[in-house]
């Protein structure tokens, strides 16, 4: 028999680029399952889940460009949605194969028969369904394409009958044809931003991770205009490497220094910067937005000037337009400001906690110090955010994957997988909370199958932290917030990962020392302080307010303990309030 449809995907994927399909294999999926077999030259993960797959996936996008991943029909199809909704909103070049019912089946209500077009419309930027093989053909480079130049997933709907038939090739275009062009605002637009850098007298950049090949041109232009340089949790590790300008980062998981350079600027210069919370953006001072998606420019804050490009392009023709300043007044107090703010927080992080309530921010400290110079770092959603964004440093070959735009739970593990596939030569290192690694536990198993060498440090508060902290500064007392939690280094060591369990601050550095030298995968538990606060760059009374309400309403349930131990454990933070 010739060609089948199902080798043509293989065939094309792989020189798209594609090294490997993260799937859960089964009936619609059979057929490409087979065609992997068959060719050799592309990689089938048997992940458990496919929601892990996706995040996989996503990973590995982001790190090297292109990644694959697959569901069939029905379940299959469902499980790929948060995963995918990540990858779409993070920009990663992601195509998702939803292999499905036999053709003649549609409409029937058959078997785990599910309408891709419908269920993937709202995670994807393509997301068709072929019927023939010519049409499969065409929308698979079409695919492609969209993937690679827009940076959206796109979704292939293949049924199985189709998968198994003879392939044909359409009158178009049968590959990816990557290309990447030169874009900048037009001279007009550069010039008015020449304009309000000369009139300025305080100006503070601020990046996002559209600046991330910008890093050189951006530190060019702070040392040019005399500008601090403030950075989204996402662009971190781009940025504040070998950056003498930079100012921390801003928003709920940010610096009080960034936070107030921006409110004291008269320009803010936004880079490639999608910053979601409109409340941390100043309102007072003149901003220009420079975003390759000018789609987006104005829509967390009131932009004076809009400027389409990318950031690198963009500065590079700035620059000749541009007079260097010579006071640097503003620049030299924000980074001092800075350094304040530095010291604390390396005061906050010497502390160590007691039993079975060790301080995270020492544990996410002691991470940074001792994990390679160019260690891949994957961070859940929630309070290891907080210690991934405060904590661990940029070194200018290190990265850091996380659900920073959708936010979901349990991502860590599953991107940790995918780094890995991706970047077998460097560290891996998942800072996991307790409620995400629980939510998707499976795959640890896709770990040890592989033998993939990550390191999984889980935080187990035995609390949702950050949905605990949320209802309190809400006014409300925390319900349903704490967890029963396994010993998570005994079901590492059940599943053939080796497993290290400290509840002994005295011991947290000789364990995570060992852990992050050994050679295969490794699973440490830490047992951190459940009560532990995440202070945001500004308190707002009302947060204030709520905060001491909900204490108020613990100690009249009978829970006054709790707050003492609240206190206790936060009196550090009190830099923070002052």
């Amino acid at each position: 028999m010739g060609k089948k449809v199902a080798d043509q995907l293989v065939e094309t994927i792989e020189k798209a680029g594609i090294k490997r399909i993260y799937a859960v294999t089964g009936d619609s999926l059979n057929e490409v399952n087979d065609a992997v077999r068959r060719r050799g030259t592309v990689e089938w993960v048997h992940v458990r889940h496919e929601e892990v797959g996706a995040y996989a996936a996503a990973a590995e996008a982001e790190l090297n460009g292109i990644a694959c991943c697959a569901g069939s029909s029905g379940p299959g199809h469902v499980h790929l949605i948060n995963g995918l909704y990540d990858a779409n909103r993070s920009n990663a070049s992601v195509l998702a194969i939803a292999s499905t019912c036999p053709s003649s089946e549609f409409g029937m209500q058959y078997f785990q028969e599910t309408d891709t077009m419908k269920l993937f419309a709202d995670c994807s930027g393509y997301n068709q369904l072929a019927v023939t093989p010519v049409q499969f053909s065409r929308m698979l480079q079409s695919a492609l394409q969209h993937t690679i130049q827009r940076k959206e997933v796109a979704v292939l709907g293949l049924p199985g009958d189709l998968a198994a038939e003879k392939a044909e090739e359409g009158p178009t275009a049968s590959f990816a044809l990557p290309t990447r062009g030169v874009y900048r605002p037009q001279d007009s637009e550069l010039q008015r931003l020449a304009g309000m850098i000369e009139e300025a007298e305080k100006i503070t950049i601020y990046c996002g991770i559209g600046a991330r090949d910008a890093h050189d041109q951006v530190v060019k232009l702070a040392e040019t205009i005399k500008a601090p340089v403030g950075y989204s949790f996402k662009a971190k590790m781009a940025i504040q490497h070998h950056n003498p300008y930079e100012i921390g980062m801003t928003g709920l998981l940010g610096l009080p220094s960034a936070f107030a350079s921006m409110h004291d600027s008269d320009l803010l210069i936004l880079l490639g910067t999608d910053f979601p919370y409109e409340s941390f953006m100043p309102d007072r001072c003149k901003i220009a937005q420079v975003d390759i998606r000018p789609e987006r420019i104005g829509r967390r804050a009131k932009v004076d000037l809009a400027l389409g490009g990318d950031v690198g392009d963009t500065l590079e023709a700035l620059f000749p337009l541009i007079r260097p300043k010579t006071g640097d007044d503003f620049l030299m107090k924000q980074l001092q400001v800075y350094r304040k703010v530095r010291e604390n927080m390396a005061s906050v992080a010497e502390k160590r906690g007691g039993a079975c309530t060790i301080a995270p921010e020492y544990v996410a400290s002691l991470i940074d110090r001792l994990a390679a110079e160019d260690a891949i770092f994957t961070v859940d959603t929630g309070m290891c955010c907080v210690w991934g964004a405060r904590f661990l440093n940029a070194t200018g070959k290190r990265e850091m994957l996380g659900s920073f735009n959708h936010g979901s739970m349990a991502n860590a593990m599953p991107m940790a997988i995918g780094a890995a596939f991706a970047r077998p030569g460097q560290q891996v290192v998942a800072l996991c909370g307790d409620g995400g690694i629980s939510m998707l536990l499976g795959d640890l198993a896709t770990i040890a199958q592989y033998k993939l060498p990550v390191k999984l440090i889980v935080f187990d508060n035995r609390a949702l932290g950050m949905v605990k902290l949320e209802m309190e500064v809400a006014g409300l007392p925390d319900w349903q917030t704490g967890m029963y939690n396994p010993d998570f280094a005994a079901v590492a060591e059940a599943m053939g990962i080796k497993g290290y369990s400290v509840s002994d601050p005295a011991g947290v550095e000789g364990v995570l020392s060992e852990a992050l030298a050994a050679d295969g995968p490794v699973l440490v538990r830490v047992c951190t302080d459940p009560n532990a606060l995440a202070m945001p760059p500004k308190i707002e009374f009302d947060q204030m307010k709520g905060f001491a309400t909900s204490m108020a309403k613990l100690i009249l349930a009978g829970r006054g303990d709790e707050v003492w131990e609240t206190a206790k454990s936060n009196i550090k933070h009190i830099w923070g309030i002052l």
